[in-house]
Formats: structure tokens, C-alpha cells, sequence
């Protein structure tokens, strides 16, 4: 069995997500912006004389009639990349009873999305939420800086029950004097309140990846009898008669609804959404992900 990032040292658990990622046997592809979210970009960057496979609806027909050769539109998607990784570390990430903890899986959703965007002169940077503040790491190109992000995201404290902490809202609001346009990856469980108009704010100037970390325990609760169940938030406890069928269903669908609110309102902000389990194969739901995203850009399947 696929030992877990917990169980691996900071250094061992580097290397797994970059040979999970460098040496797939899927085949994914480093360096391919459109693969982690459908179109080629919105924002004209320059032009280009047209080569054939060019897509003939990206003509710039301005520039071609003044050259009297044929132009196509290029867009920030085919230039340079600027990634940031907005991770949230808040007290309801240290949860997992599945394969792993949310934590867990919010860093190896983090490393997806720097390996895939990684190639020459793309830079990758990072907010990093927890109890000591937000934690900045400015945009810089490499593989070392690319591992340098992995390792503060595995490194990052835990938050101690009733521990004031900075909020996902404050790591997007902090987003919106970035020079330029590029690919943000908000990594989170989406729980708390509050990040609806700053995610919908960055969404009007980037393009927004949403990746929502789930537990099953979240989603449904097993017939176990008086169960203790603890506020990672606040640190309260409460007793719950879990062998009682119709609090498991109240409980069930009021998730389910949850969930569904968290849905419509990533989407409702003009992000994408990209939902991994605890309890699942995240690097293969990662790559179903890519797939589906490059069939829908008509790149066809990985």
C-alpha cells in the first residue's frame, strides 16, 4: 500500500510528489496550462504570424491585412505563466479518517497543480494560511522554488483550538493587487464563511481553480453508538447518539446540501471546481480531471 505524505519525512514525501507527478503512468504532461482549466485564455497578449493547427477563430485580422500575412491572437495562456497556490491551513483541514488528513491531500493537490504548470519561465507562487499570520512566497521560476513551496506547505503548524487565525478570505483578498493575470489555485475545504466575494473578485482578473478537499466523515456518519465528535475550530465537544437512523439521515442530507451550496457558489464566482476525497485515489481523480479538461479544449484525451 501507497504510504501517506504524514507517514513519509518532508524530504521523502518531496520525492513522492514529484515522481507522482514527473513520471505518471497516465501520462500526464508538465507545462500545459490548458489542461488544468478548458480554453486557451481570454486576456490578447500579441500576435503571431498563423502556422497550420492554428484555430482560424483567433485570426487577428488587423494585423494581417496591415503585414498582408496572416496573424493569430496569442494570449496570456501561451506566454509565461504566473501560478499562485492559495492553500488554506485553517483547524478543520487537520481532520482526515479515510487514507489521510485533508492537510494531506490540500498539499498533494498543491504539488498537481505546480507540476503541471511547471516548464521555462513559469513562476509559482503561494499564500499560505495558518495561526501565525499568512504566509507569502513571491512567484519565482524552477524546480527548486517549485519545492521549496512543497516543503513550507508540509512544514506548515497546525492550529490549536481556539487559536485566532487568518481566514481564507484574507489569503484572496490579498490577491487583488497582483500586476498580472494569471492561474490561481485555491485549495480548501470551503467550511468557513466569508470567501464567496473575494474568490468571485480574484475570478474577474485570473483564472480560479477551486480544489475542495472532502472527508467521508463530513459527508455521512457511521452507526457507532455515542460517538464525541470535536469543533476543530473552537475545541467543543458534544456527544452524538450516532445508532439514531433518523439523525444520520438529518445529518447526511444537511451535508449533502452543504456541499451543494459550496458548489454553486464556486461557480456562481466563475472558478472552476475539482472536488478530492480522503478516502480515494486523488492522483487518479487529478488526472481524470486533466483529461476532461483537455477533451472539452478539444486536445483529446491524455
Amino acid at each position: 500500500m501507497t504510504p501517506t505524505l504524514s507517514q513519509l519525512t518532508p524530504e521523502q514525501a518531496l520525492k513522492h510528489l514529484e515522481l507522482l507527478f514527473s513520471r505518471h503512468p497516465h501520462g500526464l504532461l508538465q507545462g500545459d496550462h490548458s489542461s488544468l482549466l478548458p480554453g486557451a485564455g481570454s486576456e490578447v497578449s500579441e500576435t503571431r504570424p498563423y502556422v497550420i493547427g492554428d484555430d482560424v477563430r483567433r485570426m487577428d485580422w488587423n494585423a494581417t491585412a496591415r503585414t498582408t500575412v496572416p496573424h493569430v491572437r496569442l494570449t496570456l495562456a501561451d506566454r509565461e505563466l504566473t501560478t499562485w497556490i492559495v492553500l488554506d491551513a485553517s483547524a478543520s483541514m487537520d481532520f482526515g479518517t479515510a487514507r489521510m488528513e485533508k492537510r494531506d491531500l490540500a498539499v498533494g493537490a498543491a504539488s498537481a497543480v505546480a507540476f503541471l504548470t511547471e516548464r521555462a519561465g513559469n513562476r509559482l507562487g503561494a499564500q499560505l494560511t495558518g495561526p501565525y499570520g499568512i504566509r507569502r512566497i513571491p512567484p519565482r521560476t524552477g524546480r527548486r522554488h517549485l519545492l521549496t513551496i512543497l516543503r513550507a506547505a508540509l512544514d506548515r503548524p497546525r492550529v490549536a483550538p481556539g487559536v485566532p487565525e487568518h481566514t481564507l478570505a484574507d489569503a484572496l483578498r490579498a490577491l487583488r493587487v497582483l500586476p498580472a493575470p494569471g492561474l490561481v489555485a485555491v485549495v480548501s475545504d470551503f467550511l468557513e464563511t466569508g470567501w464567496e466575494r473575494p474568490l468571485r473578485t480574484v475570478a474577474q482578473r485570473h483564472q480560479v481553480l477551486a480544489v475542495e478537499t472532502v472527508d467521508p466523515r463530513e459527508l455521512e456518519l457511521p452507526d457507532v453508538g455515542m460517538l464525541t465528535v470535536v469543533d476543530p475550530e473552537t475545541g467543543r465537544r458534544r456527544e452524538v447518539p450516532t445508532h439514531a437512523r433518523r439523525l444520520r439521515e438529518r445529518y447526511a442530507a444537511a451535508a449533502l446540501e452543504q456541499r451543494a451550496l459550496i458548489k454553486r457558489s464556486i461557480r456562481r464566482a466563475g472558478a472552476a471546481h475539482l472536488r478530492l476525497r480522503t478516502d480515494r485515489d486523488w492522483v487518479r481523480d487529478v488526472v481524470r480531471y486533466v483529461e476532461d479538461q483537455r477533451r472539452r479544449a478539444g486536445g483529446g484525451a491524455a
